[in-house]
C-alpha cells in the first residue's frame, strides 16, 4: 500500500508541475485568488485526490475488509462515489483554505512559473498518497473524523464566503441561500449533499459492528444454556434505519434550500430531530452490553438538545444559528463516542464468548 501511495504521490507531483508550466505561461500568478496557485493545487488535488480514493478503495479496502463485497451494488456504488468526493473535496478546501492564510500573511507576494508550478506539484503529491492511505485503512473511527472534518471546513469556507457579513442573525440555512452569494450557496449546500452521502457510507461500518454484537449476544446466550434474548438485544436495524434517515434528511436540506421551499425544508429537519431522538433515548434498548455510562451520556444528551431548545425558544438567551450550532456539536460529539464504544463494546464481548466457550469445553 505505502509503494503503490509513494508512487502516485510522485506521478501527482510530477504531473501538477507539467500543469502548472501550462497554466502560468505569461504571468506571475498570486498565491490565492483567480488564476492562482491556490486555484490549481485545488484542482490538481481534488484530481489527485479521486485517483488515490478509487485506488485505496478498489485494491486495498475491498481486500481487507471483505463485507463490503457483500451489499448491494447501488450500496457500493454509492459508497466508493462517497469516498472520491470526500477526499477530494476535503484536498480542494485545504488547498485554498492554506493558499489564501499564506497570501494575507504575504500581502502582495506573486511567484514566478516555476515556483507556482512546484508548489502546485508538491501540494498534488501529498493529496494524492494522503486519499490512497486514508481510503484503503478506511474504518467506522477514520469515516467519522473525515465526515468532521469535511463538515466544518466546508460550512467555514461558506460563512466565510457569504456576502452578507451578519448571516448569522437568522439561521445556518441562510448560507445555503441565494441572497448569501454564489459561493456560499454553493459550497453550503454540496458540503451538506457530500455529508449526507458520507453518514450512509459510515452507517455500513457502524451496522457492521452492531450485527456482529447481535451475534455475540446471542452465542452468548446459546453457550451458557440461556434462551435467545427476544427483546432486549441489540437492532442493527433500528441503527441502519435512524442512521440512513437522517442521512437522507441532511441530503434533503442541502438540496431544498430553506428559501425554495419552506415549508418542505422544515419537514425535513423535523424528521431528522426525530431519527436523532429515537437514536438518543432508546440506545438502552436496541444497544444492551454497551456501558450504562454511555447510555447515561446519551439520556444527557438527549437533555442537552431539549435545554438548547428552550434557550433558543422561549428563553430567547440566543438565535436560532446558536441553536444549529448546539445541536450539530451535540449529535456529532455522541455519533463519535457511539463508534468508539461499539468497536470496545464488541472487542470486549469477542473476549468473552472466547472465554465462557472455554470454560463450557
Amino acid at each position: 500500500m505505502e509503494s503503490w501511495a509513494l508512487w502516485l504521490g510522485l506521478g501527482c507531483t510530477v504531473a501538477g508541475i507539467v500543469a502548472g508550466l501550462i497554466g502560468f505561461v505569461g504571468y506571475r500568478p498570486d498565491l490565492a485568488g483567480f488564476r492562482s496557485v491556490g486555484v490549481f493545487a485545488a484542482m490538481l488535488a481534488s484530481l489527485a485526490a479521486t485517483a488515490g480514493a478509487i485506488l485505496g478503495y478498489q485494491r486495498f479496502l475491498l481486500q481487507t475488509q471483505v463485507w463490503l463485497l457483500e451489499l448491494p451494488r447501488y450500496r457500493r456504488i454509492i459508497n466508493a462515489v462517497a469516498l472520491v468526493l470526500i477526499h477530494a473535496a476535503i484536498c480542494a478546501m485545504a488547498a485554498i483554505i492554506i493558499f489564501r492564510v499564506f497570501q494575507d500573511a504575504f500581502l502582495g507576494l506573486t511567484v514566478d512559473r516555476f515556483a507556482g508550478s512546484l508548489m502546485v506539484g508538491i501540494f498534488a503529491g501529498i493529496a494524492g498518497y494522503a486519499a490512497l492511505v486514508s481510503a484503503a485503512r478506511l474504518n467506522a473511527l477514520n469515516l467519522s473524523g473525515l465526515l468532521a472534518v469535511f463538515l466544518v471546513t466546508g460550512v467555514f469556507i461558506s460563512m466565510m464566503a457569504a456576502e452578507n457579513p451578519y448571516w448569522w442573525r437568522s439561521m445556518f440555512s441562510s448560507l445555503g441561500t441565494r441572497s448569501s452569494g454564489l459561493t456560499s450557496f454553493w459550497t453550503f449546500n454540496v458540503t451538506l449533499v457530500i455529508s449526507g452521502l458520507v453518514l450512509s457510507t459510515l452507517t455500513a461500518f457502524i451496522v457492521r459492528n452492531i450485527r456482529l454484537l447481535a451475534l455475540i449476544h446471542d452465542e452468548f446466550a446459546r453457550a451458557q444454556g440461556k434462551p435467545r434474548p427476544r427483546f432486549i438485544r441489540p437492532r442493527p436495524a433500528v441503527v441502519r434505519t435512524c442512521l440512513l434517515g437522517l442521512g437522507a434528511c441532511v441530503i434533503g436540506i442541502g438540496l431544498v434550500p430553506v428559501n425554495v421551499a419552506a415549508p418542505v425544508h422544515s419537514v425535513i429537519v423535523r424528521i431528522a430531530a426525530g431519527f436523532i431522538v429515537v437514536l438518543l433515548l432508546g440506545a438502552a434498548f436496541w444497544l444492551p452490553g454497551f456501558p450504562w455510562v454511555f447510555h447515561l451520556l446519551s439520556f444527557a444528551c438527549f437533555l442537552g438538545l431539549v435545554g438548547a431548545a428552550l434557550l433558543w425558544q422561549p428563553l430567547a438567551y440566543y438565535n436560532l444559528t446558536a441553536f444549529e450550532l448546539a445541536v450539530v456539536g451535540i449529535v456529532f460529539g455522541w455519533l463519535v463516542v457511539f463508534i468508539r464504544t461499539a468497536a470496545a463494546a464488541l472487542a470486549v464481548k469477542e473476549k468473552a464468548l472466547a472465554d465462557v466457550v472455554a470454560v463450557s469445553g
